[in-house]
Parts: structure tokens; sequence; C-alpha cells
């Protein structure tokens, strides 16, 4: 009787281990996704910036 309770036991440990694993991949790829979220609005920014810069240095050469 020993062995199949043990064999439960340990079934079920390896249940609750490959549970906590699987919230810290979920918590790891939110916290990627966020960060993928925020690079993305980052990037965005820049290019806008870059968008004004270049038509503010076209009006100038316009000018010359």
């Amino acid at each position: 009787m020993f062995w199949p309770m043990f064999a439960v036991a340990v079934g079920f440990l390896g249940l609750a281990v490959l549970g906590v694993l699987a919230v810290r991949v979920f918590l790891e790829a939110r916290r990627l996704g966020q960060q993928v979220a925020d690079s993305a609005s980052r990037i965005n920014r820049a290019a806008e910036d870059l968008e004004r810069a270049a038509v503010s240095a076209a009006r100038a050469v316009d000018t010359l």
C-alpha cells in the first residue's frame, strides 16, 4: 500500500511543480509582451520625430 500512495504523492508534487512553472512562464511572457509594446511605442515616437525633422530639413533646403 505504500508504493501506490507514494506514486500518487509524487504525481501530485510533479503536477504542482508544473503548475508553478506554468505560472512563472505566463508572468514572464506577459512582462515580455509589455516590454515589446513599450518598445513599439518608443519606435513609433522616434519615427514621428524623424519624419518631422525630415520635413523641417526639406523646407530648409527649399528656402535655399
